[in-house]
């Protein structure tokens, strides 16, 4: 009798699972033809080029006759950062660039690692790939994806891929050896932009899954920042088998259930309840001022790419100081609230004006910024929370170490 209770038992659950546990599902794979006009009869190519990064005298001529002929407004008195860029600061950023930022210097910088491109549903995608100088023996390289976000590029890596591919000459444990893949998103630096409307983060995303299998990489990790952060997921969610862990330095809620709501509600009364600890309070409470307010504040740019990026970038496009100022505030705010409050922007506090020119010149020499800002209405532009990898888990190990959204850890 208790043999065939247990046997009817097993057999009852057997048939829930194998009927009616929810199916594991995975995003559809996005094969569409974004170069331009219509798609050719004729097999795409799908040779890997070497690339470098170069420019002509004739376009730095362009560039210094720009700078040249800048205007400037003055700022209002002791308005530090609080209205955006401060135009007293720019006068010294522009300065610098015009008479002492070696941009050919800085090419050979960016060209000391290997560059690529290949075409890829009609577009030709740029990325590094940087493999490990040496091996010890019985170890296998990690391949590992990183994927950038705006205002930023993939010079936002350059500085942690020898650790990462080499960690022994710096002196750290070589368990762990990556082979670092870093693309530039379709659009952004020398990744050449979408001919048609719709390339949103799921789309980067298959493109990013055909690099890595055509690279011959079936089993992978990702790392992603900024948009690179829901492209990663993305691409985890289209192919959970194959993306071995996930790691992101930034992280958004979109559909709030209902503890969390209780949380914001009640979180700064009753933090253990919610698993708060003292800093999530402090960053978190009071949450109109920190939370809603702030967000109101900093997201002006969001709204104008997430409606009319073209009006705003055909503009900075046309204007180096115009797109310095657009970046350079993005990367004193993002960096720290704070530096609002400082006339320079605190932006030397973290990063050299060599840096941070060196991703603004991506953006000039590549032409890319319009395109860039198209990002954001292919995006949200199509709504908060309503497309299909808005809903779906992931079920891949995962990872996140941030609490800003910081774009470019110089």
């Amino acid at each position: 009798m208790l043999l065939e209770i247990l046997l009817t038992l097993a057999f009852g659950a057997a048939a829930y699972l194998y009927f009616f546990r929810k199916k594991e599902e995975t995003l559809p794979i996005e094969d569409r033809w974004w170069g331009s006009g219509q798609k050719p009869d004729s097999e795409e190519d799908a040779t890997v080029h070497p690339f470098k990064v170069e420019t002509t005298d004739e376009e730095l001529n362009d560039l210094f006759r720009r700078l040249d002929q800048a205007r400037f407004t003055e700022p209002l008195e002791d308005s530090c950062f609080y209205y955006g860029i401060n135009s007293v600061y720019l006068r010294k950023v522009v300065s610098y660039w015009r008479n002492q930022f070696n941009w050919k210097k800085q090419v050979e910088v960016l060209n000391k690692f290997p560059h690529f491109k290949t075409k890829i549903d009609g577009i030709n995608v740029h990325f590094l790939h940087v493999k490990p100088p040496h091996l010890p023996e019985g170890h296998s390289a990690k391949p590992l994806l990183m994927v950038h976000g705006w205002p930023g590029s993939f010079y936002e890596f350059y500085k942690v891929i020898s650790l990462l591919t080499d960690p022994a000459s710096h002196g750290l444990s070589d368990e762990h050896i990556f082979e670092v893949i870093c693309p530039s998103i379709p659009g952004y630096g020398f990744s050449e932009a979408p001919h048609k409307q719709g390339f949103d983060s799921v789309c980067a995303a298959s493109v990013f899954y055909k690099l890595m299998l055509r690279l011959g990489f079936h089993e992978f990790y990702a790392q992603g920042g900024d948009w690179g952060w829901l492209i990663c997921t993305n691409l985890a969610q289209i192919a959970p088998n194959h993306v071995k862990g996930l790691h992101l330095n930034l992280v958004s809620v979109l559909n709030m259930r209902f503890t969390q709501l209780l949380s914001i509600l009640l979180g700064r009364y009753f933090p253990g309840l919610f698993g708060f600890q003292e800093e999530d309070v402090r960053r978190m409470f009071p949450f109109l001022k920190k939370g809603l307010y702030k967000m109101l504040m900093e997201s002006g740019y969001a709204h104008i790419q997430a409606t009319k990026p073209d009006t705003v970038g055909c503009g900075l496009n046309d204007s180096p100081v115009g797109l310095a100022a657009y970046i350079l505030e993005k990367f004193s705010t993002w960096t720290d609230p704070e530096y609002r409050k400082l006339e320079d922007g605190g932006l030397e506090r973290k990063y050299t004006l060599d840096d941070l020119l060196t991703n603004v010149m991506i953006y000039w020499v590549s032409g890319c910024m319009v395109s860039a800002m198209r990002f954001y209405k292919e995006n949200i532009g199509k709504g908060i929370g309503t497309q299909k990898h808005d809903k779906k888990e992931e079920s891949i190990p995962a990872a996140t170490d941030g609490h800003r959204r910081a774009s470019a850890p110089f």
